[in-house]
């Protein structure tokens, strides 16, 4: 297998695990959970913080949209890196909920894992992501 081959298939993995983590999680937190059941469990918690309540509503709202949404399009291949500019903001936050409750917080069992994945995916050249939609419409 030539090297151009193995990247190809390392981004198409790191892409499928990627977006199914994130997909799945969305497909949940908007089917099971319900947006607004995610802002009580995860986000009004964080209410007696200098946050404002608006804020919290606002992010927690939307997070499972765009893990849905941006996490479908990373197992797609499509918008890829539109897609993980909107999952990296998903994680920024989530770093940043996680640390503001727990200062010590263990980023290296959630975040880092999921963050390494998005910039493998983001730093590889766009031509070694060829079992991609993206990739496909260039070509078209």
């Amino acid at each position: 297998m030539s090297d151009a081959a193995a990247k190809s298939w390392a981004v198409l993995f790191a892409r499928l695990v990627l977006g199914l983590i994130f997909f799945m999680a969305g497909i949940w937190k908007v089917f099971v959970l319900g947006p607004t059941g995610h802002v009580h469990r995860f986000f009004l918690p964080f209410q007696h913080t200098f946050l404002p309540v608006w804020s919290l509503w606002a992010a927690g709202f939307a997070i499972p949209f765009v893990e849905l949404i941006a996490g479908a399009l990373v197992i797609l291949g499509f918008q890829t890196r539109y897609a993980l500019v909107g999952l990296g903001f998903v994680l920024a936050i989530v770093t940043f909920g996680h640390l503001l409750d727990q200062p010590l917080y263990a980023l290296h069992e959630h975040v880092i894992p999921r963050l390494a994945l998005v910039l493998f995916v983001f730093l590889m050249p766009r031509d070694s992501d060829r079992y991609s939609l993206d990739h496909l419409l260039r070509r078209a």
